[in-house]
């Protein structure tokens, strides 16, 4: 079925701050909508409310036709205790409730319930729409094709975090929805994965609007690119790929620069101007009060005449600036500066593994037989569910080993940013989340911490499990100039973090002088950091790959 999504003046908040407002967006079949933006501006917010899970403030949305099924797949799912990977997928497909649906309807048909068979034959219609009638045979093929080698009975919250994001991945290619809205879809994925994500999304007729800060991924799929800008509540549309949007809006950002110095040079040159004219009326006032009592009339004449021209043309001048269009200051879009605190340095030996096992049900890790050494830096490499997020809990101590031993270096001081970011996932407000974590500051040095990274008042004073993936990524980051650290251990750091903020990482990480462990499929860091050596996990296993 084709569908076509339609907002019209839509606005919205949080609390009593304005996000953004008067958006007009029409999103019809072939087309892929990126929306792009600073962490906190309003993103996932806008694809809740297109999804029809929260209302606007203001203005309204239409769907054509209304029956059309929408799939709103969020940056983190529902995960509920018990429930099974295949009970997930069936749920997030909306197979599950179609089913549900139909068996329900069935019922009332059986029952002789007046008008159930129409309501039979909708609810038909919307499960086969679904892809119900083969649902079964198609997840054996997609959790093939993607390398989910797990038992579909399991609970899905006792899976590793690569393979939960398989497990989303394996949503999004069983789906056959009519409207697709996809939050931050490339988290977590693996090379293989990425590829699976854009040729989906490149296939697909439905329309899409997508929120990432992956630019590869947007250069790859968007045909519009929709920027929320956070400081001035405004949205715009550009039409064309991601690399267009750059190249237009970098152009419309020049040439606002450009008008406002040109207003500010010709007003500051009028109110010079201004000035002086001033200053010579005054003059020839003064002359013409200390001359009064002169004989020469023609000398008198001649004074009050050129304090009259004077006179008129500073009014000129002054009207000249008052008739000046107005051009309001380009406000300058703010930036996440900072660096990570170094702790006093460790011995040689940061951590060591000898023959270390770790086994979770049919999983092993190992044996690992590694050794960090003081100043290494690292790059932990492969495929979702390898084992990668593992092995750094082996080596920090936080997993035990099953068999072998691991120990951590003398003097290592911990630094850490975990792909759940844990540290502020509870309904703590998250003033006191991060003043526990640093129980020796004032407040008033926390909130002028926070506030550096990007997390006002408005932030700070909510329940950390309220606040976005990525604000929560930049208070786990915020921790790291808080404490000083020698072992920096970044997990999948890049999700959830929009983009001036990766490249302020990449920065950061570059000075720093300690021990550093990053796991992340981001190519472009991998590229961009500093390393020195490279491991590589596979089905549990570790190997060093020389590094270039």
């Amino acid at each position: 079925m084709s569908a076509t999504l339609q907002a019209r003046g839509l606005a919205a908040g949080h609390g009593d701050r304005e996000l953004w407002s008067g958006l007009d967006l029409v999103v019809a079949p072939g087309d892929v909508v990126g929306l792009v933006g600073p962490n906190g501006a309003g993103k996932s917010t806008l694809l809740r409310i297109l999804a029809g899970l929260r209302a606007p403030d203001d203005g309204s949305l239409a769907l054509s036709p209304p029956t059309a099924h929408v799939g709103y797949l969020a940056q983190e799912p529902d995960l509920r205790a018990g429930e099974s990977v295949h009970d997930h997928l069936a749920r997030r497909t909306g197979v599950a409730h179609a089913q549900a649906e139909l068996d329900r309807q069935a019922q009332a048909l059986a029952d002789g319930v007046p008008h159930a068979d129409e309501k039979y034959s909708e609810a038909l219609d919307s499960w086969l729409a679904l892809g119900g009638a083969d649902l079964e045979e198609r997840v054996a093929v997609v959790v093939a094709d993607i390398g989910l080698d797990v038992d579909l009975a399991l609970p899905v919250t006792a899976l590793s975090g690569g393979q939960r994001a398989r497990v989303g991945l394996a949503v999004l290619l069983l789906s056959r929805f009519d409207v697709y809205l996809l939050d931050e879809p490339t988290n977590d994925l693996d090379s293989d994965g990425l590829d699976l994500l854009e040729e989906f999304v490149g296939g697909l007729e439905a329309p899409v609007v997508v929120v990432s800060h992956d630019r590869e991924f947007l250069a790859r799929t968007v045909t519009t690119v929709v920027e929320i800008d956070r400081s001035l509540q405004r949205i715009t549309t550009y039409g064309g790929g991601y690399e267009a949007y750059l190249d237009e809006r970098s152009v419309a950002r020049r040439r606002a620069r450009e008008a406002y110095e040109g207003y500010a040079d010709r007003r500051s040159e009028l109110e010079a101007r201004a000035r002086m004219q001033r200053a010579w009326m005054e003059k020839g006032v003064k002359n013409a009060r200390r001359k009064q009592r002169d004989n020469d009339k023609v000398g008198r004449k001649f004074r009050t005449e050129q304090t009259e021209k004077q006179a008129a043309k500073a009014r000129q001048t002054e009207k000249a600036i008052e008739r000046l269009e107005v051009v309001d200051e380009p406000r300058k879009e703010w930036e996440l500066q900072f660096s990570i605190a170094a702790a006093p340095r460790s011995g040689e030996v940061v951590a060591v593994a000898r023959n270390a096992t770790v086994q979770r049900g049919s999983f092993v890790l190992g044996p690992v037989d590694l050794q960090l050494t003081l100043r290494d830096r690292i790059a932990v490499t492969g495929p979702n569910g390898s084992g990668k997020t593992t092995l750094l809990a082996l080596l920090l101590g936080r997993t035990p080993p099953s068999s072998g031993l691991v120990s951590l270096g003398s003097g290592v001081v911990v630094g850490e940013v975990d792909q759940a970011r844990a540290a502020f996932e509870g309904d703590d407000v998250l003033l006191d989340a991060f003043a526990r974590e640093v129980p020796d500051w004032p407040t008033a040095e926390v909130r002028t911490l926070l506030a550096k990274f990007g997390l006002r008042s408005d932030h700070v004073h909510r329940p950390s499990s309220s606040l976005s993936p990525g604000e929560r990524t930049r208070a786990a980051l915020a921790l790291l100039q808080a404490r000083g650290v020698n072992l920096l251990v970044l997990d999948e750091p890049t999700n959830h973090l929009d983009l001036p903020a990766i490249e302020q990482l990449e920065e950061a990480l570059e000075s720093f002088d300690g021990t550093v462990l990053l796991v992340t499929h981001d190519r472009r860091m991998l590229d961009t950091v500093r390393l020195t050596r490279r491991w590589h996990v596979d089905s549990g296993r570790v190997t060093e790959i020389p590094h270039d």
